[in-house]
């Protein structure tokens, strides 16, 4: 089934990839429209998917991030017309310089290929990944998880009507509707006709494309999000942040896991950021460090909602209303302690030091580092990208954000006057 779609995926691409943008973004606006013409369609599909969810033990987090509603619905069609405003980085050209020998050399963007997007519990992927490799000129097998079958069913459904619409191929987004674990398999083997692999899930699935895929993986979307609170921070200011990147979405990979606060602000920084987030169901697994700062009185009893940490706590992506709290005796330490526990995603710092600032910049190892600032800005949204495939935490070839430009490869354009080489 599978050698079927990747070989019309591969002609798809053929087409797309040089189709002009205002047909591409023609589908985009045309995507949009369906989503919001058909929301009561997609609704009743997420419906069923929920409720299969929910009676198989899905975790809350999971569950917030398999629902679809009006709102996250109007959220995509908006997100795709934003898209379609975006510049269409395919053609670019860019390192232009010409040679001694008069030569003209310079660098053009071309589309990535055909993508293998393998995900879990997350219908809007459906939707932001077909955007994104609309408007790059690529192809896609989607390969959602069984939670997401139905409304991923519908979704990509949407996104083939609009690209026909468009008299663009509609295989150029095909979704793999079988749940068989085997086809993922089936997906990794694909070489002749997929170009990369992106899985969009747990450490699991990331592990599991990486050791069988024989096409390259780009691997993140893990968070293990940091925020430091440095001696000279403001703790007034400070605390909205910390409670923005906590609990806005606790599900999502740029939300916060860890607050290291330097020892200088302890005593007062802990019981506040407790007071602060324990209203919003926030709990707390504090490490020894910071357990003298928060036990009550003499009795050394921990109010409730604080537990002491416990060893695997500080490398575990919570995905929910738990936090971790440690105390570190300054900058070195918190680098320190970041860099051996992050997932490499985003990780923050809050100071009125520009030296230190400055120093987290430079030597926290994370595709997004922030000063001041909240970790939930780390999407390809919030960028200003349209959009992301993924977030990638490795080094090849993208990092970060995923969005339009990071969906293309380049070609070597080179302009003579009928050169020949000496």
């Amino acid at each position: 089934m599978l050698i079927e779609m990747g070989r019309a995926a591969r002609a798809a691409f053929r087409q797309i990839a040089k189709a002009e943008s205002s047909l591409k973004n023609e589908a985009l606006r045309a995507l949009a429209a369906l989503l919001e013409r058909d929301s009561g369609e997609i609704l009743a599909a997420n419906s069923r998917d929920l409720d299969a969810a929910r009676n198989s033990g899905m975790s809350d987090a999971l569950v917030d991030r398999l629902t679809l509603n009006e709102k996250r619905i109007q959220g995509l069609s908006s997100d795709l017309r934003k898209l379609a405003d975006l510049p269409d980085p395919v053609g670019e050209r860019f390192d232009a310089t010409v040679l001694s020998n008069g030569l003209k050399l310079c660098r053009q963007r071309v589309p990535l290929g055909v993508l293998g997007v393998i995900y879990e519990a997350r219908p809007n992927v459906t939707i932001d990944v077909s955007g994104l490799v609309i408007k790059t000129g690529n192809a896609v097998l989607l390969r959602g998880g069984k939670e997401t079958l139905h409304s991923n069913a519908v979704l990509a459904g949407l996104a083939q009507q609009a690209l026909a619409q468009s008299g663009l191929p509609p295989e150029t987004v095909q979704f793999i509707g079988d749940p068989d674990r085997k086809r993922v398999l089936e997906l990794l083997g694909l070489h002749e006709y997929v170009d990369v692999i992106v899985p969009r899930g747990g450490e699991g699935l990331h592990r599991f494309c990486r050791e069988n895929s024989r096409i390259p993986v780009i691997t993140g979307g893990i968070g293990i999000c940091h925020i430091f609170l440095d001696a000279s921070a403001d703790i007034d200011r400070a605390l909205p942040v910390i409670h923005n990147a906590k609990t806005q979405r606790p599900s999502v990979c740029n939300a916060l896991d860890t607050v290291l606060v330097h020892r200088a602000l302890a005593a007062e920084a802990l019981p506040r950021i407790v007071e602060c987030l324990a209203p919003a169901g926030v709990s707390f697994r504090a490490d020894a460090s910071a357990l003298p700062f928060l036990a009550r009185g003499d009795s050394g009893a921990l109010p409730d909602g604080i537990e002491p940490a416990g060893p695997d706590d500080f490398d575990t992506e919570w995905m929910s209303l738990v936090l971790g709290l440690k105390v570190v005796e300054g900058i070195d330490a918190a680098i320190e302690h970041t860099n051996a526990h992050s997932m490499g995603h985003s990780d923050s710092i809050l100071t009125e030091d520009e030296k230190n600032a400055s120093r987290w910049l430079k030597e926290v190892d994370s595709s997004a580092v922030y000063v001041n600032a909240s970790t939930r800005f780390t999407d390809g949204g919030q960028f200003g990208l349209g959009a992301e495939v993924a977030i990638s935490t490795q080094r090849l070839h993208a990092r970060g954000p995923m969005g339009l430009r990071e969906l293309t490869t380049y070609k070597w354009v080179a302009e003579g006057n009928y050169h020949i080489r000496d």
